[in-house]
């Protein structure tokens, strides 16, 4: 009986392994990194400048980062892709560190801001257009829908 307990106490830590999911964040100098945890992460920079990060507020000027889903899988690197570095991974061709750090920093701009948006949508009790005289205009039930499927596609397509 122990050894049947033990095998499907392992069956299911292979299976939630398998199914993980990979978050990133950005610290203070722009630089992105990726986590396979939800914990939260406090950062902070010292008095010489130096970036600090842990899962428990240490310092007093701790600021909680903000994790946003990546993709589905691991952090462990693929055998098979031995010719590409870790950092020319996430990297278009032809493209300097600059633009990358660049690049990742409005997408993740752009992300956070289409997240905000929707959300606001999904909490709003009614939704509304503003016409030219400055006057609400609500929408009706099947506009709001389309609206707000229309951000969920956009913010889904901003947060790839």
């Amino acid at each position: 009986m122990k050894k049947l307990i033990t095998i499907c106490a392992l069956i299911l830590a292979l299976a939630q392994t398998a199914n993980a999911d990979i978050w990133k964040w950005v610290d203070t100098f722009g630089n992105t990194h990726f986590v396979d945890t939800m914990r939260p992460i406090y950062t902070w920079v010292d008095d010489s400048g130096k970036l600090h990060y842990a899962d428990h507020p240490d310092h007093e000027d701790a600021v909680s980062v903000e994790l946003v889903w990546h993709s589905a899988g691991s952090l462990e690197e693929d055998s098979g892709a031995a010719s590409a570095t870790k950092e020319d991974a996430y990297a278009y061709a032809g493209e300097t560190a600059e633009q990358r750090a660049e690049r990742e920093r409005a997408e993740d701009y752009y992300c956070k801001r289409a997240t905000e948006i929707y959300d606001s949508y999904m909490n709003a009790p009614q939704l509304y257009q503003t016409d030219e005289n400055g006057k609400r205009q609500y929408l009706s039930k099947d506009d709001a829908a389309r609206t707000i499927a229309e951000t969920r596609a956009k913010k889904d397509e901003l947060c790839n």
